[in-house]
């Protein structure tokens, strides 16, 4: 009989993988183990104050859980981290889907980290309003900067929250301050003209725009636009670098339709092209000159108090939504009210005055 030859393409059928030695019963018991060990506010603290990565990621998906067990250790860790918070820089970076958020991001912060800086990305993805679920696959679209031990890359869903930003950002952003990330940039999701929910916790946003896409009138609208410090024209190269340059000199004329801000700050409109990795030291330097400016004239201070002010307002607001309908006699009253709306027996405005009112004689 003929030997067989051995089949020498690629498409065969390869043997299984041995079992490797470094895989036994004792690695997989204390692999459990640790995954199961619950570590206190001090301890999370602690690895955040030493940089530890994984204590920050951990205190992140703590302040983020819906779990009710798990708010009140959130809000210590919070309050025990502000001591320790580092100055830093946030950068908020909005844009429509597909104008290159995450490329422009990991090109800057690539730059950041040769510069020095520790940086800190807190990607927002979208989440299904038919699910509630959400890919967060920044990091497969950043593979540079993941690998880059000054940089943290954290994504998050923006679940019911409006405004292009995760529902625990600004706590997010305290203890990237508290591990010394001194660049903290915010990415959100595509945003409309009303969504500029980004822009009230951070110093400095940067709208990104696209070349030739028609847009170049929408300067002159209210709207997401005149909250922004700087707009850059994202993927001026190849064909596009004439369009480009005729998008900054649109944007540049309708900027100047603007009121003087209280920043005295005027606009910059600058192109770029993050995958060439061209202009991103132009757009580092104009953050620069930007934090020089306002904190020489005391806005810097003035706008991050006004921040905090808001915060509470809106914390305040999230908190009696929870417990109006956390209380259980309202859960009966709306299934009422609602049962009335469907019969066309009471309208919406007049429910929701009567179950107030409800709310108030049992809180």
């Amino acid at each position: 009989m003929e030997k067989k030859q051995s089949n020498k393409t690629a498409l065969r059928e390869n043997k299984g993988v041995s079992k490797q030695k470094t895989t036994s019963k004792e690695a997989i018991s204390n692999l459990k183990k640790n995954r199961q060990k619950i570590l206190s506010t001090d301890e999370l603290l602690k690895g955040i104050l030493q940089r530890n990565t994984a204590a920050l990621s951990r205190s992140i998906t703590l302040i983020e859980s819906q779990n009710e067990a798990h708010k009140s250790k959130a809000s210590t860790l919070i309050e025990k981290s502000l001591e320790h918070t580092k100055p830093s820089i946030r950068i908020g970076i909005t844009g429509v889907p597909g104008v290159g958020k995450s490329t422009f991001i990991e090109a800057l912060g690539t730059y950041l980290t040769k510069l020095g800086s520790r940086v800190a990305v807190l990607a927002v993805d979208p989440s299904s309003s038919l699910t509630k679920g959400s890919v967060l696959g920044d990091k497969t679209r950043m593979y540079s900067l993941v690998n880059n031990p000054n940089a943290f890359i954290r994504p998050s869903a923006a679940g019911n929250t409006l405004g292009g930003v995760a529902r625990r950002t600004r706590e997010t952003i305290s203890l990237c301050e508290a591990a010394a990330y001194d660049v903290i940039l915010i990415e959100t999701v595509g945003v409309g003209q009303s969504e500029t929910a980004v822009h009230n916790m951070v110093d400095f946003f940067l709208l990104l725009k696209l070349p030739g896409a028609g847009d170049e009138l929408q300067g002159i609208k209210r709207g997401i636009i005149e909250l922004a410090d700087a707009i850059v024209i994202n993927k001026a190269d190849g064909n596009t670098v004439k369009s480009a340059k005729l998008a900054q000199q649109e944007f540049k004329r309708a900027l100047h339709l603007y009121p003087l801000r209280y920043s005295n700050w005027t606009p910059k409109v600058l192109l770029c092209s993050a995958l060439e990795n061209k202009g991103i030291e132009n757009c580092w330097k104009l953050i620069q000159d930007y934090i020089k400016q306002v904190k020489k004239e005391g806005y810097f201070i003035k706008k991050r108090q006004e921040q905090s002010i808001l915060c509470l307002k809106q914390a305040l607001e999230n908190q009696l939504k929870e417990q109006f309908f956390n209380t259980p006699l309202m859960h009966k009253e709306l299934e009422t009210q609602t049962r009335l709306i469907k019969l066309n027996k009471r309208s919406p405005f007049a429910a929701a005055e009567h179950l107030i009112n409800v709310y108030k004689t049992c809180s």
